[in-house]
């Protein structure tokens, strides 16, 4: 029996359901709020200096920091999260979606404190929910500008690229965060990865044994001493052996009557 089986059995209960939809509702009604004037990113931020002084909402409530978009892409980044975080609740269950997310945001919370000073972020968080739903769906299609379409998994390669980017580029703080947001990623598909590597390798060596065996099966039959030619690169010739040559070297027709017999003592020719 697995660990996150075991874990499953003892806190299944304490699951929620359609989790997706919750986040999502929290943040729209923080980014509503904020278009009325009232901004509450300062009081639901995490800063883990204000945790330590007694602000412990805000290791909750930063998950309802909408992500910084424009009005237009931001309704698009909430459909697509509680549509692929429908998708994997519904793949893995209730317990372990919310178990994925639980990680992502676990390893946020360590990541604030190692920099108490400086604001958490959760705009990778969204990031981790579609790469796992890139990860298991490869093929799905995404209409760019509702045009043009795309499989998730280039999409995902590039989201991939893009944290690479920034963990050279962007200060500690924000490497971290990026992370602690693939954390869950690493723990639920990490396994997986790597046994598809050792399976590739694998393969990658066999289709070279065959390869090297058809190779060994296809070696000629017959090889002019002269020029080369073989029964296999020139079928139309023939081939015929020297019986006044040492060890009765192998002509084709071309030489068989135009080459300078091998002996023992010279046995290029």
């Amino acid at each position: 029996m697995s660990l996150l089986t075991r874990l499953e059995r003892l806190f299944g209960r304490l699951a929620i359901e359609n989790l997706s939809l919750y986040l999502v509702i929290g943040q729209v009604f923080v980014f509503l709020l904020a278009m009325l004037g009232r901004d509450l990113t300062g009081l639901i931020a995490l800063q883990a200096d204000h945790v330590v002084a007694g602000e412990f909402w805000r290791l909750f409530t930063f998950v309802f920091e909408p992500p910084p978009s424009s009005p237009v892409f931001i309704v698009f980044e909430w459909y697509m999260f509680y549509l692929m975080g429908g998708a994997l609740e519904h793949f893995w269950g209730v317990f372990r979606y919310n178990f994925f997310l639980f990680i992502g945001w676990l390893f946020t919370v360590v990541a604030a404190f190692l920099f108490p000073h400086v604001a958490a972020t959760n705009v990778f968080a969204g990031g981790s929910v579609f790469l796992a739903f890139a990860y298991l769906n490869p093929d799905f299609e995404l209409l760019i500008f509702f045009i043009l379409p795309l499989k998730i998994k280039w999409i995902a390669l590039i989201q991939w690229l893009g944290y690479a980017f920034l963990l050279i580029v962007e200060p500690w703080p924000a490497r971290l965060a990026i992370l602690a947001s693939i954390a869950n990623f690493l723990v639920f598909f990490g396994r997986d990865i790597v046994q598809r590597a050792r399976h590739g390798r694998r393969r990658m060596v066999q289709q070279a044994r065959q390869f090297s065996a058809q190779n060994d099966e296809e070696e000629p039959r017959h090889r002019c001493h002269t020029c080369g030619k073989t029964d296999l690169t020139h079928p139309q010739l023939e081939f015929r052996y020297c019986s006044k040559c040492a060890g009765e070297e192998c002509y084709c027709s071309e030489h068989i009557g135009n080459h300078v017999h091998t002996t023992v003592a010279d046995p290029k020719g």
